[in-house]
């Protein structure tokens, strides 16, 4: 079961991909992430979120029920940006605070001319750690960046990024930079 942990839906239940295309990030993970950025960011409100690779959309509403402004969702695969739609339709968000990409992140992020205040990329682990290095690398400048990969797989900044600091919790690694 995956819930939003704190802010204005605190504790609702978000429906979640079937098979094993997306792996959601553990309730334990995403509630240190948000504590610390809570404390790197002073809070959400106002923040326009991107969250690539977005699965049940989680991060990225997780963040809007903390205060964010708005939140744009990229997922390639149709059935789990369909759960994303869902998810957001019974939340009620109004229109425009969420927006949802069904195509690949690679596609998305090439097109972006604004950067965001708040970048997620948890992709699953079949996608290699060179190919979310290259997502990192064309974002637009700007913004706090964290990417979630498997403790067993190191990551490394691209050289127009600079790595903040990582936290490991047991198979997952959370890196942050900008």
């Amino acid at each position: 079961m995956t819930r939003i942990i704190a802010g204005v839906w605190g504790g609702r239940r978000l429906a979640t991909p079937r098979g094993s295309d997306t792996r959601p990030t553990s309730d334990r993970v995403r509630e240190a992430l948000f504590s610390s950025l809570e404390s790197e960011l002073g809070g959400f409100d106002g923040l326009r979120v991107l969250d690539l690779y977005a699965g049940s959309g989680a991060l990225g509403l997780e963040a809007l029920s903390r205060g964010a402004e708005q939140a744009d969702f990229v997922e390639t695969n149709r059935n789990a940006a369909a759960v994303i739609k869902r998810n957001i339709a019974e939340l009620g968000l109004p229109q425009g605070r969420a927006r949802v990409h069904a195509i690949p992140v690679d596609r998305f992020v090439s097109t972006l001319v604004d950067g965001f205040d708040l970048v997620f990329l948890d992709p699953p682990y079949k996608v290699p750690t060179d190919g979310v290095a290259a997502v990192v690398s064309a974002l637009p400048p700007g913004g706090l960046i964290v990417v979630e990969r498997p403790s067993r797989e190191a990551f490394a900044w691209p050289e127009t990024r600079s790595g903040l600091r990582e936290r490991r919790y047991g198979e997952t690694t959370l890196w942050y930079g900008r």
